[in-house]
């Protein structure tokens, strides 16, 4: 079940493991209202009930001030530190353990037809109010600095940091 993969990840990200104790700390903290509003969507989505899909996300965007597209796509482990502020794309495809802060902009860029959104890898770290714009392809083990601004493919195991984003380490 992704929930509890989410909830286990975020218990990683904030005490290195993911026991029972963690894993019900951060069920109680910022941000996991708006995970499991969007996994409940998505479960509703695919049993094709869409209206109750569509307003468990608006009930995100009203709490939590997330908004996150109907269509959006993410493996176990996705976790949202504090979602205020973040809008992901319905077409954004990402891998496990997708870790992303506030105020982070996932979205397509609408160069013509058809509109051309990100493709996340496994493992992937975004700092708070970055943007990750585009038809581009962000690799796995990937961290994302704080406002940087990606435009273009980041390549496996990189460090992208500024404005317009650029790779300063290659180890992850």
């Amino acid at each position: 079940m992704k929930i509890i993969a989410d909830l286990k990840q975020k218990s990683r990200c904030y005490f290195d493991h993911d026991n029972f104790s963690g894993v019900l700390r951060v069920a109680l903290s910022d941000g996991t209202s708006a995970n499991v509003l969007y996994r409940m969507a998505q479960f509703f989505r695919k049993i094709y009930l869409s209206i109750v899909s569509f307003v468990l996300l608006d009930i995100n965007k009203f709490l939590n001030g997330c908004v996150i597209g109907r269509n959006a796509e993410f493996g176990k482990g996705f976790v949202l530190m504090h979602p205020v502020g973040v809008v992901i794309n319905g077409g954004v495809k990402g891998g496990d353990n997708v870790v992303i802060e506030s105020g982070v902009v996932i979205g397509a860029a609408r160069n013509g037809l058809p509109v051309e959104v990100p493709v996340i890898g496994n493992n992937v770290f975004i700092g708070a109010g970055a943007k990750v714009l585009g038809g581009i392809k962000i690799g796995n083990n990937v961290k994302i600095g704080a406002n940087a601004v990606v435009v273009k493919d980041v390549c496996d195991g990189a460090t992208v940091v500024g404005i317009p984003g650029r790779i300063i380490n290659l180890e992850g």
